[in-house]
């Protein structure tokens, strides 16, 4: 947060002009500190203190203006700001939706508000949670004493610091914050009271003095029995509240837990109302084993990072790998002395500043964890940084979020929440363990009911203490300048005959990328040099990055789930966004549970290693890998760059773009040689255990695992070593639909009916068996294929299952998966009920499948053949180039809003690589590119109907200064996340860094990207919606499922029940009035909408109700043909 002036802050008298009520005033009466003296030394020590926490955010533009003006007029500046923000904020406070009308100036000022508020209030917590509540009053006092700035504060900034006090039992503080509070014309909240009472308890109060604030809570609108439902306790504090009220009221008890909600969705309503329910499948572990693996899940976490061995360490050693490693050992070691004195005297030096500097609001922030582990943090961002280097910005958000994190753990532990979440997993792992009863309950409602059990201690939410991006990110490159002067190194370290001059290891330089320029840190070559040679046999993750250990905590709220310690959002968005959790917060819960339920089936499917599939590509990979198999080989194949003369001007300018293309293949080269180091090493660190992979999602409501590296998904390699940890039989059909899935992988007999697939597949069960026996030294038929290493894999188990006795019972782990036929146009060609896109799109039933892409290559040949009879050139040049493979990418992304200008450079591509003569690729690539568009519109005609109509209601929504909003049929409410954002920049020591922050509610909606983006982001919300309705419908059949997008995996055996519920939920979805719904939503949720002139408000509005009533008209396919097609997913 950059610096700001400001001037000598002046505290007005405490009790000056206060009209504090009745009740306080006789609760102060009964304190033995007198009010005044403390007052006196507060005041004075208050008119001393930095004024810690007051952001003063600049724009560029700002930033520009301010240096041409003089010091003077700064000084004037820096009197008036804080006027013009409260004017600001207080003409935002009620504006309506017609803001967006407005300049952007009260935008600005309304962000650096926001900005400011926030940075308060995480100063306020981080000293509360350091116990100096002197320091925090005198915090709130520098704001609360000066007119302008006191508007910054809310009740929650007051109830922050009053609970500090209260657990010092400090009650006459807590009253005089109290009267502060109330002076201001704000009003306490339940907060107030709880903490309040609570420290009565603490002070012994007497019993009259406990009724009279009772009482004052029921004149303010409150019941008890709010405060132990609404409120947010830590540690004992809610026992502390109890014992106050009882008291004055001795029978009172905890008010019963709320009867839980039932989901009403319409597509649900059968799923949640039947009392009997398919018991959860058990996992084959006994409760006694599921709590070691909490154990081992709790350790990790606890950590907040692992160390595990790398796949390269099985290489054996070099001395020169044995000198780099010694080498590395000894720099760490000095780097490490070297960084904590640097912060240890960073540190020191602000602690005795006693004007306002930049860097005083951090001085707290590196206080919370001890020196040790943040010299740990930057340790490990060094450890992991690449030779091409990092920009600035991703660096000094890693080195933020990873204090922000360990930071939150340790308020956990020190809350008493950890020790909560611990005893209830280990009652929830009864739902879980083969040797228990089963139950009839959810993961999310056998939770809640421990939880609701539990009743006393703290709550399973903290209090909100998320850090404001933009602190964040100062406090990240603050970390990053120490780690960037502290790390020096000899500079003859690797070549003798230099001088022994220390040099720093990383540097801090400029890049163009595309058109912006950015700040970069490269290491130093010595550094990189080295840290290759040793090629180190430990890799260290954050734990977090690989799969859990046990099943995942349940979603049950959106800020509550999946890891057991670790901070997941529910909803994966921007960083610095606030909108989306704004929106989930604000929806009922109950409306959540379909989406929570389907996340907690994804995330407690089991899974296990195919251990001989890894052993292979380990082998490969450690033997100089093979691009063909999509294993990288590792830096030194990559292409040696041509000799350089002694003077680098007589380079040629063909060598120097061969010069050029060298660095940037083995920059290409090293990242995806490290993307599958980390994948292949995580996948062996867990070869012999059972894990998890616990899933949020995106704004659209599309799944994705947590853990970033190793998942299923992941490429062909990684699919290819994951399997389920439960078994199931193969059943009479199972072998079958394992050959099926064999040749779906090879791509082979795309066009072929399933029967056709499955002889193809007995005809080739030699080289099936051969590849399965000799993949490496055999026939390799498996190397020829599309998904080379799941080919692989599939053709292992089906070895092993042919030559069981019996195969039918024959226990594969095998996941088989159903793909559907371009899905995005299913959904499409469904919500128009276009009957020649249904049948395209394989929605109607066929002998064989239908292949849309060649029925649209084929349509394009027919306007080409018909141009070239014209005469036209291109056409008769494309003669025998147009074919499935040119058109396949374009036609798959139109559906999700590629432009023409997008198409054209996917043709170009695809023209490229079958050859095509280069003269005439601009041209032809123009040319397709318009003819695919026209094919499409006149094969799909409802659904380019439809894509107009949401892409038109979109763009009048956004000009008029409105977010994309609505509402899937599961009840997840989205709003698209496109602002035109004006960066923030701040000012640091090593450059000024430009921050998108995106927490401001009153930006600017980018129309453009609202509008194009609409339709496909809409499109994915429902192939979501199906998804998540596929897999509760799975769940209660006790089916394993997972999914990647469209792409829906099982056993072979329950392959046929998958396919049937998977067709079943599709109908029931497109049977919903979806585009009626959505307009009857926006026309509620838009048409209310208040512009500053009557005239314009009404001819907008008067455009928008026209737009969003004329709901696109279907056709006549009929949706239940769908049961009975068997390519709609194959």
């Amino acid at each position: 947060i950059p610096e700001v002036t400001i001037n000598k802050v002046e505290l007005a008298p405490l009790q000056s002009n206060r009209q504090s009520s009745r009740w306080t005033e006789k609760l102060k009466k009964e304190m033995y500190i007198r009010q005044l003296k403390v007052e006196k030394k507060l005041s004075i020590a208050a008119s001393q203190m930095t004024l810690e926490g007051q952001p003063k955010v600049k724009t560029k533009v700002k930033l520009k203006t301010k240096v041409k003006k003089k010091a003077k007029t700064k000084a004037k500046k820096s009197q008036k700001s804080p006027k013009a923000t409260a004017s600001a904020s207080r003409n935002q406070s009620h504006a309506g939706p017609s803001s967006a009308n407005t300049c952007h100036k009260p935008r600005d000022r309304s962000s650096q508000r926001k900005i400011m508020q926030q940075t308060i209030q995480s100063n306020l917590e981080c000293l509360l949670y350091l116990q100096k509540p002197e320091e925090a009053e005198k915090l709130l006092l520098l704001y609360h004493s000066n007119p302008m700035k006191r508007k910054l504060l809310n009740v929650d900034a007051y109830n922050v610091v009053m609970r500090g006090w209260a657990r010092k039992g400090c009650l006459h503080r807590v009253i005089h914050l109290l009267s502060m509070l109330e002076s201001v014309s704000l009003r306490p909240n339940l907060d107030s009271y709880a903490v309040l009472l609570e420290c009565m308890t603490q002070s012994q109060s007497s019993t009259k003095a406990i009724w009279r604030c009772v009482q004052h809570l029921k004149k303010d609108g409150f019941h008890v029995d709010e405060l132990f439902q609404k409120c947010l306790f830590e540690g004992d504090e809610k026992e502390k509240v109890l014992k106050a009220i009882r008291i004055i009221q001795p029978d009172y008890q905890l008010p019963p837990p709320p009867k839980p909600e039932i989901c009403k969705a319409a597509l649900l309503k059968n799923f949640y109302s039947e009392k009997k329910m398919v018991s959860y499948p058990k996992l084959d572990f006994s409760v006694q084993e599921l709590r070691e693996h909490f154990q081992q899940q709790l350790e990790m976490e606890l950590n907040s990072t692992i160390t595990i061995e790398s796949v390269e360490s099985a290489k054996p050693l070099t001395p020169q790998a044995i000198k780099a490693r010694e080498q590395l050992a000894s720099f760490r070691a000095q780097w490490r002395g070297a960084i904590l004195q640097a912060l240890q005297k960073s540190k020191h030096n602000m602690s005795q500043v006693k004007t306002v500097s930049g860097h005083s609001v951090l001085y707290p922030y590196l206080c919370l964890l001890p020196d040790k582990e943040y010299v740990d943090i930057m340790m490990q961002t060094l450890n992991s940084l690449s030779p091409q280097g990092e920009s600035l910005a991703v660096l000094a958000r890693e080195l933020g979020s990873k204090v922000y994190n360990k930071y939150l753990t340790q308020r956990k532990l020190h809350s008493g929440q950890f020790k909560k979440v611990q005893e209830i997993y280990e009652n929830y792992i009864h739902l879980l363990a083969k040797d228990t009863q089963p139950s009839e309950y959810l993961p999310r409602e056998y939770w809640e009911k421990l939880v609701a059990e539990a009743g006393y201690g703290p709550s399973l939410n903290l209090k909100d203490c998320s850090w404001p991006y933009v602190l964040l990110m100062r406090l990240g490159m603050y970390l990053l300048e120490i780690l960037v002067h502290a790390v020096k190194v000899p500079r003859n370290t690797l070549n003798p005959r230099l001088p022994s001059k220390l040099i720093p290891v990383l540097y801090h330089i400029y890049s163009f990328r595309s058109s912006w320029q950015v700040g970069l840190i490269k290491p130093h070559p010595i550094f990189s040099q080295i840290v290759s040679d040793a090629a180190e046999a430990m890799l260290t993750f954050n734990s977090s990055a690989i799969p859990m250990l046990c099943p995942p905590v349940p979603w049950t709220s959106p800020h509550f789930g999946a890891f057991v310690l670790g901070d997941t959002k529910l909803m994966r968005y921007v960083d610095g966004a606030i909108q989306h959790q704004q929106l989930l917060d604000q929806c009922p819960q109950v409306n959540l549970h379909p989406v929570l339920d389907a996340l907690n089936q994804l995330g407690n499917c089991a899974w296990k290693i195919n251990q001989p599939v890894l052993d292979i590509i380990i082998s490969i990979f450690n033997d100089k890998g093979n691009e063909k198999l999509d294993i990288p080989p590792p830096v030194s194949e990559a292409p040696k760059p041509p000799v350089s003369p002694s003077s680098s001007s007589a380079l040629h300018k063909s060598q120097k773009h061969e010069l050029l293309l060298c660095k940037k293949k083995a920059a290409e080269m090293h990242s995806l040689r490290m993307d599958a180091l980390y994948k292949l090493s995580i996948a062996n660190y867990v070869r012999d255990k059972v894990f998890w992979f616990p899933h949020n999602m995106d704004f659209r409501g599309r799944t994705y695992p947590c853990p970033p590296y190793f998942n299923h998904l992941g490429n062909d390699v990684t699919r290819a070593i994951l399997l389920f940890a439960e078994g199931r039989p193969l059943g009479p059909k199972g072998l079958d639909w394992l050959k099926i899935h064999l040749i779906n992988l090879t791509g082979l007999k795309k066009k072929n009916a399933l029967q056709e697939r499955l002889d193809y597949a007995n005809e080739i069960m030699e080289e099936i068996l051969d590849s399965a026996d000799h993949p490496l030294t055999g026939r390799k038929w498996w190397m020829n294929t599309d998904e080379p290493w799941q080919v692989l894999a599939c053709c292992m188990e089906i070895a092993k299952a042919s030559r069981s006795p019996n195969p039918a019972a024959f226990v594969s782990h095998f996941p088989v998966h159903q793909d559907g036929s371009c899905n995005g146009l299913q959904h499409y060609a469904a919500l128009g009920r276009d009957l020649i896109g249904a049948i395209s799109v394989n929605l109607m039933p066929c002998s064989v499948p239908q292949d849309v892409y060649s029925a649209v290559a084929q349509q394009v040949e027919e306007f080409r053949k018909k141009d070239a009879e014209e005469g036209l050139r291109i056409a008769q040049v494309l003669e025998g180039f147009i074919g499935r493979k040119v058109v396949k990418q374009t036609v798959m992304t139109v559906v999700y809003g590629v432009t023409r200008y997008g198409g054209r450079l996917q043709m170009e591509k695809r023209l490229k690589e079958i050859e095509f003569p280069e003269e005439y690729i601009w041209e032809a690539s123009h040319y397709l590119v318009k003819q695919v568009f026209n094919g499409i519109k006149e094969m799909f005609s409802a659904t380019r109907d439809i894509q107009n109509w949401l892409t038109e209601s979109a763009k009048l929504i956004a000009q008029s200064g409105r977010t994309v909003e609505w509402v899937t049929p599961l009840g997840l409410p989205i709003v698209q996340p496109y602002y035109r954002i004006r960066p923030t920049v701040l000012t640091c020591n090593m450059q000024n860094l430009s921050v998108k922050n995106s927490s401001n509610n009153n930006q600017k909606p980018d129309t453009v990207k609202q509008k194009n983006a609409f339709p496909p982001n809409f499109i994915h919300s429902l192939d979501s919606t199906h998804m998540m309705l596929t897999a509760l419908h799975c769940f209660r059949q006790g089916l394993t499922f997972v999914s990647v997008h469209d792409c829906y995996w099982t056993h072979a055996l329950t392959v046929d029940i998958m396919n049937k519920i998977c067709r079943q939920q599709f109908v029931a979805l497109h049977s919903q009035k979806i585009l009626e719904d959505l307009s009857k939503f926006m026309l509620k949720h838009y048409c209310r909408y208040c512009f500053p002139d009557k005239e314009s408000r009404a001819l907008w509005q008067k455009k928008l109700m026209e737009q969003l009533s004329n709901v696109p008209k279907t056709g006549e396919f009929n949706l239940n043909k769908v049961i009975d097609s068997t390519y709609f997913f194959s």
